[in-house]
């Protein structure tokens, strides 16, 4: 019986550790219909695993912002944040305000959510 070369799945592999990618590339090169891309090779799916610990390099926030950011996921107020990080409520509002424009987010729930999907945080 001859294999079906149009049903292949073509899985490209972009890990940022090399061992864990060489152990995912071990499991997976033994599925039938699926076949790891060449380095360079375009893939007809993807598994991308970054390190979440390096922000991703089109979110470009200040230390002070990453601060706010981190209280805002704990669910603290503006008033809260300021006592917390020793600064005014005004400045707390700009940070948050900057936060939603360089996260693309209409509110704060939603700011921290694609913080969180975007490997920014962790929740």
């Amino acid at each position: 019986m001859s294999e079906d070369k149009t049903a292949e799945i073509v899985l490209a592999l972009e890990i940022d550790d090399p061992a864990f990618a060489d152990r995912l590339a071990a499991l997976l090169g033994s599925i039938p219909g699926l076949r790891l891309a060449a380095p360079g090779e375009q893939g007809t799916a993807a598994i991308v695993a970054r390190d979440p610990r390096i922000m991703p390099e089109d979110i470009a926030l200040t230390q002070r912002e990453l601060d706010v950011l981190a209280l805002m996921a704990e669910g603290a107020s503006n008033k809260m944040i300021a006592r917390q990080l020793g600064i005014s409520v005004h400045t707390v509002k700009f940070h948050v305000g900057s936060l939603l424009d360089k996260l693309d987010a209409t509110g704060r729930t939603d700011a921290v959510a694609h913080a969180a999907r975007r490997g920014v945080i962790e929740l």
